[in-house]
């Protein structure tokens, strides 16, 4: 199975590295391995220390820590290969490095097939003055993202972080902006539900952590068609802060395709072959609280079934 990708970028100081501590102190179950530059800014604390070997800290909870030295390619395909794999890996990008790269060197064909870049995460610090936005590096971290967090808004002072929205909107960001205190993020944007274990249609919404955000899943025993579903997806997106999902098309049945929709946009991607007795189709929706109602997003959803 694939192991998604979450890249974490953001200026010097921005606060990147919190973000990474609190996501592998507070994996919940899951095996992250988080790739960085620097082991001594790593701040995990000493009982979830569980050994040390070949340049990866092993952690109590199942994830991993190593440092980026030398190929990051190289790197993760040496993470590929640990038993047990890695259900995520978590790279934290240099203040001064340009993501846009990064993302290029991802796009690898072997290394997309086996760990897809899944999320793109801008931390940045909302005390920043609006016009440092203007900055190249900045702008360069911004526009690749899917999801900005706000960093330091204790320190940043009354205002700062609307001020802030404001100015990534002005710089047409489609990315979902989000408050990070304390380096938490509601985990279900940057790792929305996976299709590991068949989805049920859901009575309604579950809440992630932070109640700004709701989760609404559909399925269907029918393939989707594809065109009903473009459609579809144009009405919803400017209500979603994220969607993922698999399905069958009634363009290629028999052929799962992996949907994904960050960022304002959307992609697909070829997927494994169908498990048996599963949905033929399930989503997985995020958007802000009372934004999207289930009742207009099963409508839409259930118009986009092939045999209806």
């Amino acid at each position: 199975m694939p192991v998604p990708i979450l890249l974490v970028t953001g200026f010097l100081g921005a606060g990147k590295t919190t973000v990474v501590n609190h996501l592998l102190a507070h994996a919940d179950g899951r095996r992250i391995a988080a790739v960085v530059n620097d082991f001594g800014a790593i701040n995990i604390d000493a009982e979830l220390i569980a050994g040390a070997s070949d340049g990866v800290v092993s952690l109590a909870n199942g994830c991993i820590c190593c440092s980026l030295e030398g190929d990051l390619l190289r790197t993760i395909s040496t993470l590929l290969r640990r038993d047990p794999r890695p259900e995520y890996i978590v790279i934290e990008t240099s203040g001064v490095a340009d993501p846009g790269d990064i993302v290029r060197n991802l796009m690898d064909p072997v290394i997309l097939r086996e760990a897809p870049l899944e999320t793109v995460l801008c931390v940045m610090d909302a005390a920043t003055p609006p016009a440092n936005l203007d900055d190249a590096l900045q702008r360069s971290q911004l526009r690749v993202a899917d999801i900005v967090a706000l960093s330091k808004l204790d320190l940043a002072g009354e205002g700062a972080g609307a001020r802030m929205r404001e100015a990534i909107r002005a710089q047409r960001v489609p990315a979902v902006v989000v408050d990070a205190r304390q380096g938490e993020i509601p985990s279900a944007l940057l790792f929305p539900a996976s299709d590991r274990a068949p989805a049920p249609r859901e009575p309604g919404p579950k809440r992630p952590a932070e109640e700004r955000f709701e989760t609404l899943s559909w399925t269907s025993d029918h393939p989707i068609s594809l065109p009903r579903l473009q459609q579809a997806i144009g009405r919803l997106a400017p209500k979603l802060a994220r969607a993922k999902g698999l399905f069958e098309t009634a363009e290629q049945p028999g052929r799962q395709m992996v949907f994904q929709f960050a960022g304002g946009r959307a992609t697909l991607a070829p997927g494994d072959a169908p498990a048996p007795g599963v949905p033929r189709a399930r989503i997985v929706f995020i958007a802000e609280l009372g934004v999207l109602s289930k009742t207009e997003l099963d409508a839409l959803m259930d118009g986009c079934v092939a045999s209806s």
